[in-house]
């Protein structure tokens, strides 16, 4: 479920890339991600809204395969 203003979206063979799931909690400042125990991605729901848009997530992954959407904008 997204946030109210924020929402991110990951491709799945992202998400269950270890190596890139560990980049992605180490890059974010306000802990969007989180790296369950088998090594795949979860998104911290309740921090969504708490995005800064750094893009931070976005450099880290392979482009194109992390999005951020402001769903605030039409």
């Amino acid at each position: 479920m997204p946030g109210m203003f924020i929402d991110v979206q990951v491709d799945e063979a992202v998400a269950k890339d270890p190596a890139i799931v560990k980049k992605l909690v180490e890059v974010c400042p306000v802990n969007i991600f989180a790296q369950q125990d088998d090594g795949t991605l979860r998104i911290v729901e309740e921090n969504l809204d708490e995005c800064v848009l750094c893009d931070l997530c976005v450099r880290a992954a392979p482009e194109g395969t992390v999005r951020i959407l402001k769903l605030y904008e039409s």
